[in-house]
């Protein structure tokens, strides 16, 4: 039943995100997108690039600004159908139309039928009440989610007649994208020009390696879009290279849309979160199931009266129902968010912040987490480690030539910008063509071509890790006489090719790199290593300028240059925000790509006892119960794939972790996905935040300690009302039958019920918005539904022993013992019952003193004590003989003062403890009174 509450809360909230692992998958579902969307794409596929751009009546410059939104004005935003927030008027619906209401609105019928016309205004009055404050919290978190999400907003480059960054959502068709690595593809189109390019598309195709696109024209072979090689389509990612598309669907006509809605119209699976929820609900659902017709049983055979013991289950049956719950999930989850944000965390997705206070485990790149992010460029050698302007001006060249993304390495590299001027870049190179970076080769080349004596020579200059350089090198230049470099820019290497060309194998010029030096080579590399330095291996070789199309075969019989070292210094906040982070439970283990000697060094600058390091060849190598062992006893995993790092995840989740992923690259992606909380920064590529669950709008593990307390704050307040329903229903249940099996009268009319019960949900409306104290955060919390279940069978006879002594009381010191005098009694329980259940809402919010050692917030005081008011002050009103309540004694209120004083303190102080009486129905041993949470 609550599932449904929470598919409808889902669509309501922007929070939303697109990640295609969400959706359906396969070939089956990719084909469901409308056919005359599926002819036009089929049709431009066939036709070259020219004809798409007329046929979509766009230029290759692009749309202006007007046509743009003229455009986006008749065709909508680029927008899938579950991203949309819903009318305010079918909210209200959503609202009010909710498995709770609807039993109350079933019971306030039967009372309309049956003439009971206080009851139904009652019954009324708490559906209107639940219905107005969730609509008004949902509306709020809405609206506050719309500013959130601008904040971390994915956008696309494209030409407008100039260059210019847009959301996604104002993409129109027609529209001409720059697209390069990293980036997501924003609709569907047509790709005008390519460059290497290869997209990720598994997710609509189930294909596990990138596709490879081109601009070419295809020969319209086949009825199915996705295999064309010139179509690319939203939600899919660049993997490698750049390419320019032509927007010709978007929004709801892409696949992504028409996957999007079929999601939608189709039962969802919950997450641990709606689990969990779902769980309590049942269990509250099943405990009323039973109780209320054994209320009617107990009260008909006693009473004799079976009209008035079927509206007393009546009232029961609404007092058991957890109406607000829903109002409670949605404002407290909302109140976490912007708490959240105002810590710099941004969550997308609402039920990630109860996994992000559940997590135990976080897995973390080095680079910008444990590092400031500020990579410099420390050193350039050649293969022996002996300094080397010639690979400084080879790296240089590959980094400005290289059109896909570029790193941090790649603008340390550029940071030298002295050298744009010295190598004469405009007028002696220019770009012939690019072997992008992948995963698998950790090696990108460009191939340029420079003008020299007269004539072009093309030069292949290729760097990557250095063991995968080693693999396609067959020679090594060394350096020595640095005067043969000094003739000018064009000079840099003229020394090691004159030395090539005389048939010299001389340290100065270029010799076979045989396993000898093979290994003073890897020596060189280690030093750097040991030293905290990133190493990056440069080569380069000479190819016929004839050639204009190169592969990743070309990258052989390569020339090693030398190195290119990078000082990545650690954070200053990184040991304090570890502390921290242990502190509070979570674990931490180190995923990096970067050489395990680099990695060593930054975790013992940090505090980390980084013990034996994992490498990727060896995480590749096991079985997946090794690495479930593996991963158990390691904090530290270098030289890691994208792939490595997804295993890893899940391989701890398998172990009953919950585990967090904090990555902002494209290698990312696949572990943000696995993680059971995918965090990412706004900074981060597309690809990464769009497959993240919380966005950190400032890269810092100080940040993300904040927000794991924050999240399992928000938790604490979520279990806060659960607890107190479960409790507080079932001792008051259970008192009304050991009263109802003993007295002549009903201990409480329906009314009373009612009323009380309206009085209780107002008093707890401040939950969302309370303290939280320190202990109750500093481990992950968990949902465990049958621990609830037991602390409410525990704390119930518990709280009904005060009950009980309030019945002694109001039997033998006022003598409300006959069926005349049973409007006194039920006054009396009516006030009684009242103060008692809101005390309990701060008794069971701390496992503290409450008042004393805990206090709650005002926006939870106040409402509580409004409410201790009225229920003071409502047998004495004018409003008495309506409510059939009557006025109490004065020494009525003396009692009641010794009570509250004497027997409660002691129940709530914890003289009479939960976790004892839990013991023995074989709950945890750490479970207490009021403060279970774990």
């Amino acid at each position: 039943m609550f599932s449904r509450f929470l598919r409808q809360r889902r669509r309501l909230r922007h929070f939303a995100r697109h990640p295609l692992q969400d959706m359906l998958s396969g070939w089956g579902e990719a084909r469901a997108l409308p056919s005359p969307a599926t002819q036009d794409l089929l049709r431009l596929a066939q036709e070259d690039p020219a004809s798409a751009l007329q046929r979509l009546h766009s230029r290759a410059e692009g749309l202006s600004p007007r046509e743009a939104a003229a455009r986006l004005g008749r065709v909508g935003p680029n927008r899938v159908e579950h991203a949309g927030p819903l009318p305010w008027w079918r909210h209200l619906g959503h609202c009010l139309v909710d498995p709770f209401n609807l039993l109350l609105a079933a019971l306030a019928l039967v009372s309309w039928f049956t003439h009971d016309l206080k009851a139904t205004i009652v019954i009324t009055c708490i559906v209107a009440l639940s219905t107005a404050l969730r609509f008004t919290q949902e509306h709020r978190s809405s609206r506050t989610a719309e500013g959130l999400l601008a904040l971390v907003g994915t956008t696309a480059t494209v030409m407008r007649q100039t260059r210019r960054e847009v959301p996604l959502q104002k993409v129109v068709p027609g529209d001409v994208v720059l697209l390069s690595a990293g980036d997501m593809v924003p609709a569907d189109g047509r790709v005008l020009t390519a460059r290497d390019l290869f997209i990720a598309q598994a997710a609509l195709t189930g294909e596990s390696l990138p596709v490879e696109k081109s601009a070419e024209r295809t020969a319209g072979d086949g009825a199915d879009p996705l295999s064309q090689s010139n179509l690319v389509f939203m939600g899919t990612n660049v993997v490698s290279g750049t390419a320019t598309m032509l927007v010709v669907h978007t929004g709801t006509r892409t696949f992504f849309g028409a996957l999007a809605a079929h999601s939608t119209a189709t039962q969802e699976t919950p997450n641990a979160f709606q689990t969990g929820v779902n769980s309590v609900s049942w269990l509250l659902i099943r405990f009323a199931a039973v109780m209320v017709p054994v209320v009617l049983l107990v009260n008909g055979l006693t009473k004799g009266d079976w009209v008035a013991a079927f509206f007393f289950a009546l009232a029961v049956a609404v007092g058991l129902t957890p109406e607000m719950l829903p109002m409670i999930v949605t404002a407290t989850l909302a109140r976490g968010a912007v708490n959240l944000a105002r810590r710099k965390v941004v969550v997308k997705r609402l039920d990630a912040i109860q996994n992000l206070g559940a997590m135990d485990v976080l897995c973390t790149d080095k680079t910008g987490t444990l590092t400031q992010d500020r990579i410099a460029l420390a050193q350039h050698t050649d293969p022996l480690g002996r300094p080397s302007e010639e690979v400084l001006a080879f790296a240089f060249l590959n980094s400005h030539y290289q059109t896909g993304l570029k790193n941090l390495l790649d603008r340390a590299v550029l940071a030298h910008v002295e050298l744009r001027e010295e190598l004469k870049l405009e007028q002696a190179y220019r770009l012939i063509d690019e072997i992008p970076f992948d995963f698998q080769r950790r090696r990108m080349s460009v191939v340029v071509a420079e003008q020299r004596d007269g004539r072009e020579h093309h030069e292949l200059i290729c760097k990557g890790a250095l063991e995968e350089m080693l693999a396609v090198c067959t020679r090594a230049r060394l350096s020595g006489q640095e005067d043969r470099h000094e003739s000018g820019p064009e000079g840099r290497h003229e020394g090691g090719r004159a030395a090539r060309q005389a048939g010299e194998s001389d340290p100065d010029g270029d010799v076979d790199l045989d396993d000898s030096l093979r290994l003073r080579v890897r020596e060189a590399a280690e030093r750097l290593n040991r030293s905290g330095l990133r190493v990056v291996a440069v080569a380069m070789k000479e190819l016929p300028p004839q050639q204009t199309v190169y592969r990743v075969a070309d990258e052989a019989g390569l020339v090693l240059v030398g190195y290119i070292a990078f000082l990545d210094p650690p954070k200053e906040s990184a040991a304090p925000a570890l502390r921290a982070l242990a502190a509070h439970g979570v674990a931490i283990k180190v995923l990096t790509g970067d050489h395990d000697q680099v990695a060593r060094r930054v975790c013992a600058q940090v505090g980390l006892p980084e013990g034996q390091v994992l490498l990727g060849p060896q995480v590749q190598a096991m079985s997946e119960a090794q690495l479930a062992q593996a991963v158990a006893a390691h904090q530290v995993f270098a030289r890691l794939t994208p792939l490595d790092k997804e295993r890893i995840v899940r391989a701890l989740r398998t172990q009953g972790h919950v585990v967090g992923f904090l990555g902002d690259g494209i290698n990312d992606a696949p572990a943000l996905r696995a993680a059971d909380v995918g965090i990412s920064v706004d900074s981060a590529v597309d690809i990464a935040k769009e497959a993240a669950d919380i966005i950190l709008l400032e890269k810092s593990l100080t940040v993300l300690d904040e927000g794991v307390v924050e999240g399992r704050t928000t938790f604490c307040n979520l279990l806060k009302y659960i607890r107190m329903t479960a409790s507080s229903n079932f001792g008051n249940v259970l008192s009304v039958l050991v009263a109802s099996a003993f007295l002549p009268f009903l201990p409480m009319l329906p009314l009373h019920l009612l009323v009380q019960n309206l009085l209780y949900d107002l008093s707890q409306t401040g939950i969302p918005f309370d303290r939280v104290d320190d202990e109750l955060v500093a481990a992950p919390l968990q949902w465990h539904p049958a621990d609830i279940g037991r602390f409410m069978l525990c704390f119930g006879p518990v709280s009904s022993v005060f009950d009980l002594a309030t019945f002694a009381v109001m039997w033998w010191v006022f003598s409300a013992n006959t069926v005349a005098e049973q409007g006194l009694f039920q006054s009396g329980w009516f006030v009684v019952g009242l103060l008692t259940q809101t005390l309990i809402v701060h008794m069971i919010r701390t496992p503290r003193l409450p008042g004393l050692q805990s206090h709650a917030s005002g926006v939870l005081a106040a409402p509580t004590a409004a409410v201790m008011v009225i229920g003071l002050w409502l047998p004495a009103s004018p409003l008495a003989p309506y409510f059939k309540l009557q006025p109490l004694p004065a020494a009525f209120y003396a009692w009641l003062a010794g009570l509250l004083l004497v027997v409660w303190p002691r129940l709530g102080a914890g003289e009479v403890r939960a976790d004892n009486l839990a013991l023995a129905v074989g709950a945890l041993p750490n479970l207490r009174l009021r403060g279970l949470m774990a």
